[in-house]
């Protein structure tokens, strides 16, 4: 098991429409509204970094409103 933390910068005033969408996808456990550089971050538990991949560089960066994002793959 793969668990990795994505962080999301989002436009102006589309967190909480992007957290809704960022946890409907397989794979996300769960999404938070931070404060500091980022706007949300997203747990995801996935079988391989392959899936990271996706979850991360191709489902979340397609999000209307999403500006960038960072994945961090937890080492333990």
């Amino acid at each position: 098991m793969v668990t990795a933390y994505i962080t999301v910068k989002a436009h102006t005033g589309e967190a909480d429409r992007l957290k809704a969408d960022i946890e409907d996808f397989d794979g996300v456990e769960r999404a938070h509204i931070i404060a500091g550089d980022f706007d949300l971050i997203a747990i995801a538990n996935v079988d391989s970094p392959a899936d990271v991949k996706d979850i991360a560089a191709t489902k979340i960066q397609s999000v209307d409103g999403v500006s960038s994002t960072q994945t961090y793959i937890a080492m333990e």
